[in-house]
């Protein structure tokens, strides 16, 4: 699934993205609430985690513009608010699920996966790369029932350029998808593993592009 994150805490934002991408699910991670409103008024997606304590323009007001313009993907609100009206507030809004923060990176998952069996999407556990298919849950890259050797950070850059299905993944995700949030390792690794996958995947019709100032995006020929 294509999932777009709405959350201004950096490091909840990251955490919430480098899970759902490891998950399989392509993500878009946005940390203002005015950024948000127009993005989801342009762009396409499954599913939308939205926090209602936003810069900008707060959750509640970025789903009443969804809802005002019929739109009808799935909505999970996050706050730190635990009073019941202001559950009741983000429902009535037109959220179809609600979690106060903390909460447990598995319970967001699972929130995700019953989100995604109401709306009959059912999240890829396999990704097809032109020639070759990708499978997330072993993980390892196929030419048709022959194993690609790929090294498992090489493997991890590819899972996240694939799963955002063409849009641009930047270094600093790349970097977190590798080694973890909070990782001190330089960006510039980053670029040494993308060059071996060029190489790697050439031959294949695989192509790894640079988007300048954003990050990189994986084009597979077919």
């Amino acid at each position: 699934m294509r999932i777009v994150v709405v959350e201004d805490n950096q490091s909840l934002r990251k955490g919430i993205a480098y899970r759902l991408t490891d998950d399989g699910h392509a993500v878009n991670a946005l940390g203002d609430g005015e950024e948000a409103n127009r993005f989801l008024a342009q762009e396409e997606c499954d599913l939308v985690i939205l926090d209602i304590n936003l810069p900008g323009m707060d959750g509640l007001e970025v789903l009443t513009n969804l809802r005002r313009r019929n739109d009808p993907r799935p909505v999970i609100l996050l706050t730190a608010r635990s009073a019941t009206e202001d559950r009741v507030r983000g429902l009535d809004a037109g959220a179809d699920d609600y979690l106060v923060k903390p909460f447990a990176m598995d319970e967001l998952a699972a929130r995700v996966r019953a989100l995604a069996r109401r709306k009959d999407v059912v999240p890829k556990r396999s990704i097809n790369l032109g020639q070759l298919t990708l499978d997330i849950e072993t993980p390892q890259l196929l030419r048709g029932s022959e194993i690609v050797e790929v090294p498992r950070r090489e493997l991890s850059v590819l899972i996240a350029l694939a799963a955002a299905d063409g849009s641009p993944v930047s270094k600093e995700a790349l970097l977190d998808n590798v080694y973890g949030i909070g990782s001190e390792t330089d960006d510039k690794v980053v670029e040494v593993y993308v060059s071996r996958l060029r190489k790697r995947l050439a031959d294949d019709g695989i192509k790894i592009l640079v988007r300048r100032g954003i990050g990189y995006a994986l084009v597979a020929e077919h």
